[in-house]
């Protein structure tokens, strides 16, 4: 696998009983990218976060991390790897039971040997690198906002500073003007980092203003990547309808207004 790509998929299927979600599909993230992966309901966007993370099993395909094919490395191997991820989920997932400090360190907890004092240090800097205070680590999750929520979450998911970063509809939930917060707390933790970003939106201004590519899903398979720029070019219905759509709130002009101011 080139150094350039930092996850491969090829012909992968996956699913459900006797309904195949994911039929063929083939994939790659290039390093320090956000491709941001798009599809209608029920294409199959969170079966293929899930089955690239090992929490659903594929029926067949190949799935390779960082170079290592997944089918051909030990438990140990596997564990590295995972402790190399961070994951982000829909609704954010924080257990209910614990403050958000102790969310945080939660993985600190299952894969790290530190004293609690330094737990308690990294969990801080977590907070406040995704732009939260430290007493806010007292809280329960009862009592956080729905962005606060989202914010816990992704510092969760950099908690062990992972080199690649899955976010399942980060900004789902959020109002316009802290969605836009936070697809600018994104871009630039993927900027500062160095990370490289999986992300599930169905959000058309995340990919306008944080993605570098974007990947289609449609019938089990990816049916077009690209940049934005050939999103809008493309003949495919359920592309076209997306991003030239009367919800599509002008991407395209805005697109050539910058291209024109640049």
């Amino acid at each position: 696998m080139s150094s350039n790509i930092i996850m491969r998929t090829r012909d992968l299927s996956a699913g459900f009983g006797d309904h195949l979600v994911l039929n063929g599909l083939s994939l790659d993230v290039r390093r320090g990218e956000i491709l941001g992966v798009v599809g209608g309901s029920g294409a199959g966007k969170s079966v293929l976060m899930r089955t690239i993370l090992g929490l659903l099993p594929k029926r067949s395909g190949h799935i390779e991390i960082f170079g290592e094919d997944l089918d051909e490395i030990d438990d140990e191997r596997h564990q590295t790897i995972e402790r190399r991820l961070g994951i982000m989920f829909q609704q954010g997932a924080l257990f209910s039971s614990l403050t958000v400090l102790q969310n945080i360190q939660f993985q600190m907890r299952e894969n790290l040997h530190i004293s609690q004092r330094l737990a308690d240090e990294m969990a801080v800097s977590k907070l406040e690198m995704v732009g939260l205070q430290a007493d806010d680590g007292a809280k329960q999750p009862s009592e956080l906002s729905g962005g606060m929520t989202k914010r816990v979450a992704l510092a969760r998911a950099l908690a062990l500073d992972p080199e690649f970063l899955f976010l399942d509809e980060p900004t789902s939930g959020l109002d316009p003007i802290s969605a836009g917060e936070f697809d600018d707390l994104i871009r630039t933790l993927q900027k500062t980092l160095g990370l490289s970003v999986f992300m599930i939106t169905h959000d058309l201004e995340s990919l306008y203003a944080i993605t570098d590519r974007i990947a289609v899903l449609a019938d089990g398979r990816v049916v077009l990547t690209g940049a934005l720029e050939d999103m809008l070019k493309s003949d495919h219905p359920w592309v076209k309808s997306y991003f030239q759509g009367k919800r599509s709130g002008g991407i395209a002009a805005r697109l050539e207004r910058q291209k024109q101011r640049s």
